[in-house]
Formats: C-alpha cells, structure tokens, sequence
C-alpha cells in the first residue's frame, strides 16, 4: 500500500513556530524513530538514529543537489556552495577544505584565533562589561582572517563590520522576517567584497600568503579543469570563515554552561585534556545549533519498510538524535562526564551533521570547531568576571537558538596565577 496515497498534512508552518521541538515531536511517540509528513508540499520521510545518519548520508539514497531551499542559500551557503553538489563535482570541490582537516592546520587556527582573544582580554578588562557573544565573533574574525590570508583594515571597524555581517548570515537563514533580509543584505555585500578580492590576487594586485586559504580558493580547478569562478571562489571562502565565527554561539554557550554548573570552572582549569575534551562535546551535545538536515531521495527507497517516492525530501533529525535518550541515558542534563566513558561515535553525536567529512557532506570544519573550543574553553576559565542579572533564557523556537543576552560579563581580569604561558596552549593545541 502507497502510505503517501491518503492525505498528510503539510507541516511547514508547525515547523516554523516549534523550532527545535518540531522534529522531536513528530518522532516522539514512534519507536523506530522514523515518522512520515509533509513540508512545502512535498511528501518527507523523518528519521534519526545512527543508521539513518548512514542512510541519509549514503549518496546513492539521498543528494543535496536541490534540497536546499533557496531562501537557505541566498543567507547561510550562497549559491553554488559545496554544500548543493553531490558526486564527483562535490569530491573535487571539497579537495579545498580536505587540507583544512589537517592537525597542523588546525593548530594554526588555533593560534591566530588564541592570539586575538589574548588582545581582546586586555581591552575588556578595561570595560565596564562586555557582551562575549559580539566580542567573540570579532575576535574570532580577526584570527580566522589571519589565517587564511584575507586582510583586514587596520581600524578596529573593519573586522567588527565584516562580523556582524558573517552572524547575520548565521543569526537569519531560518526566518522569513528583518534578520532574514538582514542576512540577504550582509551575504550580498560580503560576496562582493570577497569576489573582488579573489580577482585582485589572481591578478597580482594583491598577494596571497602561499600557503593560505586564499591562494587556495583562488587557484582551485573544478571537476572541469577550469578555475572557480571568482564568485563561487568567494562562497567558498566564505564558507570557511562564516562557520569559524559562527563557534561564538558555543564560546557563548559554553560561559552559560560554567555560569549555571560553576564547579566545571576548577575541572576545566586544572589542565585535564581528556576533560576538556568531553566538556567541549558536551557542549556541542547539549546546546542548540542546527536543528535538522534535509535531503531528497535520489529514486525510490524503502527505509524499515517505508516506501519512499524518488524526489521527496529526507529530514534528519539532529537536535533530536543529540538529544534522545535511547542514545544519551539523561540527554536534557549537561554532564561533561557521559564522554569520559562514552566513546564519540561517528554517527551518534552530529551537531555538525554525520557521515564521512573526508567525502561525503559531514562539515569539515568540525575539527576546527573543536580545536578552537577547546582552547577557548580553557582560556574563558581562565577569567574572573561577575555575572550580573540578565535574561539567559535560550528559546527553542528561535532559529538558530541563543543566549538571549548574549552574556554579558562585568569586572573582567586574569588573575596572574592562573596565567598560561604561550607555550602551554600551544601544547594544549
């Protein structure tokens, strides 16, 4: 029997008012996990699970190539990105982010990013408070930008303008009101910036550091021996910077985290990597960022018995599989400790999304994230401050979630015994 041939109901407006609740409720009642709908009028399979992170991630089931809705691609991707090709268009394509992956690149990330936040440190301990969610996207912008080779003005202004453009891109993918066009507005002037940058170094009017992502993204060849165009080459870059800045979501999470659970504070500074490590993904676990991935079916698929038509589209729930119990034991409890006897699986954790980074559409720079939260987490333990009364509320209808006020933090200073030297965080690094 052809389960699509009776009526279901179309979705999208539920899926706009939950938020984060949306997938987990459709699946919430359903032990296998899987649940059918619609959304956009098309008919969607839901699932989650590790079998289904293989499933979804199996390009011979289910391709991005026209799943993202163009609303999508015009704030957080842009068009043309990685992230819409599938076969060996995507394989070749995504040989520019594979060296990215490397330890030493990412030790170098680390480094610059570590260095901004020293600099920035000096200058809120002068403030009468500070905003971490603004001042460590700036901070994060100026070290990913140092990195990868792209300049920046001298003046402050420069890296504080281009990330508050990067968060809009992030903050308005998944709205249809003002932080949406505000985020069409902030890709739109950041492409044009960028593209022009990329035809300034193929020209020689600007020299790009030989070993940096932009010299890479600007001599990159598709699967047609051809360059990038210089507008694709500037969506690829910037789909290298727009996530890096994008981790001060979970820098901001993780001071909410040591607000609410002070005694994480002593175990983070006392040096412990296997520690920090299992705070980091307990951090990534716990805290709200994609709400779920969609596909469509390559040609007609049977999952666990369910016939699924060729073209409809396949939603992966992630808030929900980071989230369920059958996986997590006590999912809706922040306890750092689950990873110190739990072993990171592939396919069970996957706020960055599941499957093969290496070849498939798994965020590559989940590496990156991880090294930089690791080294930010120790250093923002580091810091005495005050937390003064604000709202802290995180809305699981607001997509993507955050703190509501951004965290602020009063009477900011590091203490001269807890001070690190360089060599230390390079070691943690």
């Amino acid at each position: 029997m052809d389960v699509w041939s009776s009526p279901v109901i179309d979705r999208s407006l539920p899926a706009l008012v939950q938020g984060y609740a949306w997938l987990p409720k459709l699946l919430e009642a359903r032990p296998d996990d899987v649940a059918l709908t619609r959304v956009l009028g098309k008919p969607a399979l839901t699932l989650r699970g590790p079998q289904a992170v293989r499933f979804f991630y199996d390009e011979s089931h289910v391709q991005r190539g026209g799943a993202l809705p163009e609303p999508v691609l015009s704030t957080l991707f842009g068009h043309d990105a990685v992230h819409t090709l599938d076969g060996g268009a995507h394989r070749v394509r995504k040989e520019f982010f594979l060296p990215l992956l490397q330890p030493d690149r990412i030790t170098g990330l680390v480094e610059h990013v570590t260095a901004a936040w020293d600099e920035a440190v000096r200058r809120w301990s002068e403030a009468e408070q500070v905003v971490l969610f603004d001042e460590a996207s700036v901070v994060l912008t100026r070290g990913v930008c140092r990195w990868a080779g792209v300049p920046l003005d001298d003046s402050a202004a420069d890296a504080e303008h281009l990330a508050r453009d990067l968060v809009a891109m992030v903050d308005g993918f998944a709205t249809a009101g003002p932080r949406h066009w505000r985020a069409r507005r902030a890709r739109a002037r950041q492409e044009e910036r960028f593209t022009r940058l990329v035809k300034d170094v193929r020209s020689d009017r600007v020299t790009a550091p030989e070993t940096s992502v932009l010299a890479a993204v600007s001599r990159h060849r598709e699967s047609t021996g051809k360059l990038m165009h210089p507008h694709t080459a500037a969506v690829e870059l910037l789909n290298v910077i727009r996530p890096t800045v994008a981790v001060c979501w979970f820098v901001t999470y993780t001071a909410h985290a040591l607000h609410l659970q002070p005694r994480q504070l002593e175990q983070l500074r006392g040096g412990d990597t296997a520690y920090t490590a299992a705070f980091v993904h307990e951090v990534r676990r716990f805290y709200p960022f994609a709400p779920f991935l969609g596909g469509l079916a390559v040609r007609d698929l049977s999952w666990r018995g369910i016939s699924v038509p060729s073209g409809a589209m396949v939603l992966l729930d992630v808030f929900g599989q980071n989230h369920d119990e059958k996986l997590w034991g006590d999912p809706y409890v922040f306890r750092p400790q689950r990873f110190l006897t739990h072993d990171v699986e592939r396919d069970e954790l996957i706020p960055q999304g599941g499957g093969e980074p290496r070849t498939g559409h798994r965020c590559p720079g989940e590496g990156l994230t991880i090294g930089l939260l690791e080294a930010l987490a120790i250093r923002l333990a580091d810091l005495d401050y005050t937390v003064p009364d604000q709202n802290l509320r995180i809305s699981l209808r607001r997509i993507p979630a955050r703190v509501h006020s951004g965290m602020i933090l009063r009477n900011l200073r590091v203490p001269g015994r807890r001070m690190r030297t360089a060599a230390w965080y390079e070691h943690r690094s």
